[in-house]
């Protein structure tokens, strides 16, 4: 086969649209080719690079015509950094495009073009939002580097300040880089899987101000540990729990089995409207606090609840949304597979004397069989599955037992309409849908959709 454009070819090309990761999409002769950078309505000089059958990736060399709705990027390694992908789209241009984002899939997947997507619920202060910040640290040249990783890279974008992360983890990331070797303590280096930090992890309670730091070690002997305690101490005084997470694999994956506490408490404390939560080190919490809330309250919109209801919370995590439901509902279930996030969400419920939620351990597909095999009727059933959207059987159980509504709460648009195709098809009918964005900056948005049989 002929390609109709070839690699390193430099061409002018008209920007059409963004794709579902931020990047501008351009087509010649009907060939879509997807440049990081562009914005639709531009006229952008590329060099092309990676030729597929279908599309192909370009490099972006000069923006000969700007879209009226592109701003300078504030961050000065944005265009390094993989952690953001719009901070060259203006704020008010960024909902706009989310909106539009999830109208195409609900369309083109879903096939559902007559249901309402309403407009993006954004942020009025869409920086500094994080209440989790991930960092890494490694050895480059005889210098500690931490920061970010380069997109699809395990290169680290070496930064002291990150404008979407708190500023008490700006300190804490810049101090510690600066003061590692000072203190006899080095970073890992991957491919020689040697050195001591790993990762640096900062927590904070939004509604609290608690902030827990967390040390990923190599190794679990660590002797420069009061050292660099009392370093975190001095630098935020405001850290009320510092753990150690020991990570001896050669892996991707940030944490280790084994987490000690080395000085303070070993959780903290957060709020979610009224709700309190207890976050460990490695608890599932949402990292964008005022948009949680603004998500959540959707979704018990969407429920619907008079105080007669009796709800599933499939997904439940440590019962973030369980208990928000609890509040309203006459009894929560919740299920969840990991066996740890249960008994936090059984604490939870018992931090805030919620005593109308209950939870269970194990595979939604088959605890909720269960429950209606006891003789349990259920009304409502929230679903928040991870990106790769609801267990296929989980599905089939829904159709089965017909709770009369779904309140689908999604980090990924396009499962979310996969999944409503086939709820459609089985009997629901689905009403309406509110985007909130999560992630200001990022190409990513969440949704909540409201399903009545």
């Amino acid at each position: 086969m002929s390609f109709i454009v070839n690699q390193n070819d430099r061409l002018t090309v008209t920007v059409e649209d963004l794709t579902h990761d931020g990047s501008g999409v351009a087509k010649v002769e009907g060939y879509p080719l997807f440049i990081p950078g562009a914005l639709p309505g531009e006229e952008v000089e590329i060099k092309v690079g990676k030729t597929l059958k279908n599309y192909g990736f370009a490099q972006l060399l000069e923006v000969k015509q700007q879209a009226p709705n592109r701003v300078e990027a504030p961050c000065h390694v944005f265009w390094e950094c993989g952690g953001c992908q719009l901070q060259h789209l203006s704020y008010e241009a960024q909902l706009q495009q989310k909106q539009k984002q999830v109208r195409d899939v609900i369309d083109r997947i879903a096939k559902l073009p007559h249901v309402p997507v309403h407009s993006v619920k954004g942020m009025q202060d869409p920086w500094r939002y994080r209440n989790k910040s991930q960092i890494p640290f490694s050895e480059r040249n005889g210098h500690v580097v931490s920061g970010f990783f380069k997109t699809r890279t395990h290169h680290i974008v070496d930064t002291d300040v990150c404008i979407i992360q708190s500023e008490e983890a700006d300190e804490l990331m810049s101090t510690l880089k600066h003061e590692m070797h000072a203190l006899g303590l080095d970073a890992y280096e991957e491919k020689a899987h040697r050195g001591m930090l790993r990762h640096l992890i900062v927590r904070k309670g939004r509604a609290t101000g608690e902030i827990m730091v967390v040390l990923v070690t190599l190794k679990k002997k660590f002797p420069q540990k009061q050292a660099v305690v009392d370093l975190i101490k001095r630098v935020v005084p405001e850290v009320t729990s510092i753990m150690q997470n020991i990570n001896p694999d050669k892996t991707n994956v940030i944490f280790g089995n084994e987490t000690i506490n080395l000085d303070g408490k070993s959780v903290i404390i957060d709020k979610i409207g009224d709700v309190q939560f207890e976050i460990s080190a490695r608890s599932f919490y949402q990292v964008n606090p005022v948009q949680t809330e603004v998500l959540y309250g959707q979704a018990l919109e969407y429920a619907q609840l008079s105080g007669d209801e009796t709800v599933i919370d499939a997904y439940c995590g440590i019962g973030t949304i369980s208990l928000f439901l609890g509040q309203q509902a006459k009894e929560v279930y919740g299920v969840e597979i990991v066996p740890q996030a249960i008994e936090d969400a059984k604490r939870n419920a018992e931090l805030n004397g919620i005593t109308n939620a209950y939870f269970e351990a194990g595979a939604a597909e088959e605890v909720i069989p269960s429950w209606y095999a006891e003789g349990k009727q259920f009304d409502v059933l929230v679903v928040d599955p991870p990106r790769k959207g609801c267990d296929e059987k989980l599905l089939t159980t829904i159709l089965k037992y017909k709770p009369k509504r779904v309140v689908y709460v999604s980090c990924n648009p396009g499962t979310l309409a996969r999944d409503l195709r086939i709820l459609e098809d089985g009997g629901y009918r689905t009403q309406e849908i509110q985007p909130v964005d999560m992630f200001p900056q990022s190409s990513h948005v969440e949704c909540v959709a409201w399903l009545d049989l």
